[in-house]
């Protein structure tokens, strides 16, 4: 069952078919997320030097304290498109802006899709036109645009935090769109977290860094960094405070990380053909980037995610993954737990019983990884998927 998420105050979004996906078809493709006032705004995007136009496009404009909108389309990433995507996602933002009144640069903007491709623009000019006079504020319309943004998508996916700001009620709801070319920096992803509080652009963009490192960046399917990938933060100050003392602040930035990462989870529970979602915590690190180097590197294998498909409690796997991240450690320095049993202990195999260790892997969708290092005090949470048949066969067809 679908539960519906509210939008925050003084934001409305709207979702429209428009035929980028496939011309003709009424499957949703465009999706605009709009503030009724100047909203402060923050980014974070892929690292990959491949990157798309749209991605150039927001990147340059921001943090800014008047943004008004963001538009999206699915079905076509324009990336890797030249001049011309530029000037095309430009156009998209200006289409917008002309509905709302503002500036042209107040819009950002974001696709996802097929790399390569120019856009339809004819059609996405008439989507925008469609959309924008029916933009609101309603739940059900929050979810069509959270539908909107879906490639291999099979749900959509959307968060949603009440949280106690200085007295009053703030809502912070987000929407992302994700199953696949999932890595960390970030994971094809794209994302939209709006809130009514009040931020200055500092504290936006410190806010979501922080928010993204623990969510978005903590994700893996198959270790490949998108062209698109995008989390943009909106916050219109509708609910007329702003968390400026230390509580407050502890508050709504939690708020907004848990927003972060449920959508984050939500990808990996999605991640295609995946059969398990797996956990993994690394503790015990000297800093929290070596921690996350080595649940990269488990969470990347190849052969760990195959083993984890066919409920094969195949510990040498794992641990050999831990030795080849680039942290200097020995093999006294780890112990490894899977679904709470115990199979490698400070650099000893630990005896087991195969069939149940196996027998919980298979019967569960979810799988514990718990790495223990004896290296400092850090520590990281990392989620990923295994490795089916039905990815290879997904992604093998995904363009003829």
């Amino acid at each position: 069952m679908t539960i519906l998420c509210p939008l925050p105050a003084g934001f409305q979004t709207a979702a429209t078919a428009c035929g980028v996906k496939n011309a003709g078809s009424d499957k949703l493709d465009l999706a605009l997320f709009v503030s009724d006032r100047p909203a402060t705004a923050a980014g974070v995007f892929t690292t990959n030097l491949v990157c798309g136009a749209p991605v150039k496009v927001s990147r340059e404009r921001l943090p800014r304290p008047t943004a008004r909108a963001v538009v999206i389309n699915s079905g076509n990433s324009n990336a890797c498109t030249g001049d011309q995507g530029l000037a095309d996602a430009r156009a998209m933002t200006e289409r917008v802006a002309k509905h709302l009144g503002c500036a042209g640069e107040d819009v950002l903007v974001c696709s996802t899709g097929v790399i390569g491709r120019p856009l339809p623009m004819d059609r996405l000019n008439k989507g925008i036109d469609v959309a924008a006079p029916k933009l609101s504020s309603s739940a059900e319309d929050f979810l069509r645009a959270a539908q909107a943004m879906m490639t291999t998508d099979t749900v959509s996916k959307q968060a949603h935090r009440l949280v106690m700001v200085g007295g009053k009620s703030v809502h912070v709801s987000g929407v992302c769109k994700g199953a696949a070319m999932i890595a960390p920096n970030m994971a094809t992803m794209l994302g939209v977290i709006m809130t009514d509080a009040r931020l200055t652009t500092d504290d936006a963009a410190r806010i979501l860094r922080a928010a993204v490192a623990d969510s978005f960046n903590c994700i893996s399917v198959d270790g490949h960094e998108s062209t698109s990938d995008s989390v943009i933060l909106l916050a219109n100050g509708a609910a007329g405070v702003e968390p400026e003392h230390f509580g407050d602040r502890q508050a709504f930035e939690q708020a907004v990380t848990e927003v972060a990462a449920e959508l984050a989870q939500a990808i990996i529970r999605d991640a295609e053909g995946a059969s398990h979602f797996v956990t993994i915590d690394v503790q015990g690190a000297r800093s929290r980037e070596e921690a996350h180097r080595i649940a990269k590197s488990v969470a990347d294998s190849p052969l760990v995610k195959t083993a984890i498909c066919g409920a094969d409690p195949n510990w040498g796997r794992i641990v050999s993954a831990v030795g080849y991240a680039g942290i200097p450690m020995r093999e006294e320095d780890i112990s490894l737990t899977v679904n709470g049993i115990s199979l490698y202990e400070r650099g000893q195999p630990v005896p087991f019983d195969e069939k149940a260790a196996s027998t919980s892997m298979r019967s569960r969708r979810e799988v514990d990884i718990v790495l223990t290092l004896t290296l400092g005090e850090a520590s990281i949470r990392y989620w990923t998927s295994d490795l089916t048949k039905e990815y290879v066969e997904l992604n093998a067809d995904y363009t003829t």
